[in-house]
């Protein structure tokens, strides 16, 4: 799968394919970056099933590299998770509520929830 660039509003973003496997492992998200970079995309749109499971497992570290790397590069991310596609572990649950304050990863339950966010300003 490769990611594919979308204009929202005048924000590029890379956006992945809903139900196909993306990212193996935290060390897979350089591909994001790359695709970022190539297109001059400040966003990332990907789908649960994008990334590795263990993502939405914090005690993995999975999503804690992914998020910093991304935030290293100044790359925003929205996940598309729609109710029941992922069980989230509750340490997820608290980070999540902490990203609530910031700009740089939410999760999303529509395409259209996670592109309104990543069109608004950070």
């Amino acid at each position: 799968m490769e990611l594919v660039s979308v204009d929202v509003g005048e924000e590029k973003v890379v956006e992945g394919q809903p139900g196909q496997a993306f990212l193996a492992s935290a060390r897979d998200v350089d591909r994001v970056i790359e695709a970022s970079f190539s297109s001059g995309a400040g966003s990332a749109l990907l789908y649960a099933a994008n990334l590795p499971a263990a993502f939405f497992d914090l005690s993995s570290g999975e999503a804690g590299e992914i998020l910093h790397k991304l935030r290293l590069y100044r790359i925003r991310l929205a996940v598309v998770c729609p109710p029941g596609s992922v069980s989230y572990s509750s340490r997820f649950g608290e980070m999540m509520a902490e990203e609530r304050r910031g700009a740089w990863f939410g999760a999303f339950e529509t395409r259209d929830a996670a592109l309104e966010w990543i069109g608004s300003p950070p």
